[in-house]
């Protein structure tokens, strides 16, 4: 595992002339660096903000998130449930992100960071003339704890 991500690395991302670090902003960050790794909507930012004596509105959690995934400090998940989630981004610029397994039965999703997709995706650009900057592959079926319950 590589190194701990911390505030200050990412605030050092948000400053420039056209974003400000909001207390706001500082805070919705500080929830992705203290559960790493997990997917969460903009309810569950604004559950675990309120949990902790935070008076922010839903609002301004989403138009937080919606502007640090902008700016790819965020990445942007939708898992086709109509629920749009978010996790740190820890990608290097030119690096694919990964790619999601989601359990169909109880909805855990998992990563899986292997991009088999290289050789395919170098063919299609030759083949159509089309510069791909990335790609998103999410699988679902079941997990192994829900396996054991089929």
């Amino acid at each position: 595992m590589g190194k701990k991500i911390t505030i200050d690395d990412l605030t050092k991302k948000l400053q420039g002339p056209h974003h400000k670090i909001t207390p706001q902003r500082k805070v919705v960050l500080q929830v992705f660096i203290d559960n790493p790794g997990k997917h969460l909507s903009a309810e569950d930012v604004h559950y675990i903000l309120r949990d902790k004596d935070y008076d922010i509105g839903l609002a301004t959690v989403y138009r937080s998130l919606e502007l640090l995934a902008d700016i790819n400090i965020l990445q942007k998940n939708d898992f086709g449930d109509g629920c749009r989630r978010y996790e740190l981004n820890t990608a290097s610029p030119n690096a694919h992100q990964h790619h999601h397994l989601i359990c169909v039965k109880c909805g855990k999703v998992n990563e899986f960071a292997d991009d088999l997709l290289d050789d395919l995706e170098a063919d299609i650009m030759k083949k159509s003339n089309f510069k791909i900057t990335d790609h998103q592959v999410t699988f679902y079926g079941y997990c192994s704890e829900c396996q054991k319950k089929l």
